[in-house]
């Protein structure tokens, strides 16, 4: 398995030099060169396995076992997974009238991050461990990512973390769960909104140089690793949801309903992959008021508004849907040289109008919709009342689909929890409705605190770059002095 880049300009990289990457050096994203396709035989010996064997399954099937060992897969996923609150990992609430929801957000952040974050960061620690090498993360965050990054590599001796939030823009638990690590290898800066936030970085990781002699990588779902974990989340709601039966080798495989809220893209483009490798799914995607997605495929419209509307379910507060430039690529059958053009002009103009026959694909592949602050408040309280179940504001995105659109006859649904309602008690709160909070929450409020600003200026791209910049040859620096 090698990999290549969505702007046709980088190949044969291998899994570890993916891993160790942000950005492709030709501003593209990274991507398998060629995608497994499944068997019905194998999916029906996967059904029943525990999440995290099949973790280890579809992992397996993108990282080669001369660069990690299958008996250290299965080790390291182990590892990785085992601090969870449920022992299942991930498990399914099959709630009235065929509402199933995927809860993936049992890890100590309380947000489906954990899930990809901790395997991705074992699989860093693995190689860096073996290499004696140190390494710098850089993750821009929209509220939860940067949590996720922080608990996972914290206190590791060969990463240091640097992540950048929007202050004011996530809730006061997604905030905390970052500025209360106090590790010396964790570095966290504050101020502008998430859109802006990717601006320098982007910048930062086009610098080879810098990429190179630092040992600068991202955690964000940009990390090819990030979304092949997720590849587990769909497969396994496939096996747990749909009809496939054990003694019809024949029988064509059904079909299953996954709607996702999303913000980045991420579990979107995962959940195509998946149904390129073979597993019949009909992919919605939900979104709040930050609607670039939801205009893209219902009217070819790819451009970002003036501004991020803040809402109820911050961490999908997103104009950039960047995993999308993963979408187009998979669509346009891997044409890198038309994907590149379209995301240059995208990325210089913020707007982009895709060609009748573009929105045509996309809109063979998903479905989409939007849902209003309102929206969301009316479902978090329909489904308490219909259920005793509380849902946290961005899975509410994701249910408002079941309450407004229609069963298509014999197909199966499953909705997409991706963080718990305790991270979001205003939301919870306004909605008129309460939830027990973990005691790990409510300790963070009695812990100190540690976080540096990032100031406006009349040339604030450029600053926080200098900033940002800094700061990684600064840490860089420190554990050689420290080696």
């Amino acid at each position: 398995m090698q990999y290549c880049s969505t702007r046709g300009g980088v190949h044969g990289w291998d899994f570890r030099d993916v891993l160790f990457s942000g950005y492709a050096p030709d501003g593209g994203m990274f991507m398998p060169e060629s995608v497994p396709v499944l068997s019905a035989d194998t999916l029906r010996c996967w059904r029943g396995l525990p999440y995290n064997k099949l973790v280890v399954e579809v992992s397996s099937l993108f990282i080669p076992s001369n660069l990690i060992p299958r008996e250290d897969l299965e080790v390291l996923v182990g590892e990785a997974l085992s601090g969870f609150s449920v022992p299942e990992v991930v498990r399914i609430a099959r709630l009235k009238d065929g509402l199933s929801v995927l809860e993936l957000f049992h890890g100590v952040t309380l947000a489906f991050k954990d899930l990809a974050m901790t395997c991705t960061v074992r699989f860093l620690n693995y190689f860096l461990q073996k290499e004696k090498g140190r390494a710098t993360v850089l993750v821009g965050t929209s509220g939860d990512t940067g949590g996720s990054a922080i608990q996972s590599a914290k206190g590791l001796p060969g990463l240091d973390v640097i992540v950048v939030y929007p202050r004011g823009r996530i809730t006061p638990v997604q905030e905390k769960q970052m500025i209360t690590c106090l590790e010396d290898n964790v570095h966290v800066f504050a101020d502008g909104s998430s859109d802006d936030i990717d601006q320098p970085l982007r910048c930062l990781f086009a610098d080879e140089e810098l990429v190179k002699s630092h040992g600068l990588i991202s955690l964000n779902s940009v990390n090819w690793s990030r979304v092949m974990i997720q590849l587990a989340h769909f497969i396994y709601a496939y096996l747990e949801l749909s009809d496939m039966a054990q003694d019809q080798a024949a029988a064509a495989l059904p079909e299953l309903e996954v709607v996702v809220p999303t913000g980045g893209a991420g579990n979107v483009t995962a959940g195509l992959i998946v149904k390129q490798m073979g597993i019949p799914l009909k992919l919605v995607a939900m979104v709040n008021s930050n609607d670039i997605l939801h205009r893209a495929v219902s009217t070819g419209d790819f451009s970002m508004a003036a501004k991020v509307t803040q809402t109820l379910a911050p961490a999908i507060d997103i104009q950039d849907p960047y995993n999308m430039e993963r979408v187009f690529w998979l669509l346009l059958d891997r044409d890198g040289l038309t994907v590149k053009t379209m995301m240059e002009e995208f990325q210089h103009t913020h707007r982009l109008s895709l060609p009748e026959n573009h929105c045509k694909l996309l809109s063979q592949v998903l479905s989409t919709g939007t849902v209003t602050d309102e929206g969301i408040l009316e479902t978090m309280r329909r489904c308490w009342e219909d259920n005793r179940y509380v849902l946290c504001p961005h899975t509410a995105v994701a249910v408002w689909h079941h309450y407004h659109c229609p069963h298509s006859p014999g197909v199966k649904r499953c909705y997409v929890a991706t963080a718990s309602p305790a991270k979001f008690q205003t939301a919870v709160q306004r909605a008129g409705l309460t939830f027990h909070i973990p005691e790990a929450v409510r300790m963070l409020d009695k812990l100190a605190t540690r976080y540096q600003n990032l100031e406006w200026s009349p040339n604030w791209c450029k600053d926080w770059e200098e900033r940002l910049r800094a700061k990684i040859q600064f840490v860089s620096s420190t554990r050689k002095l420290g080696s």
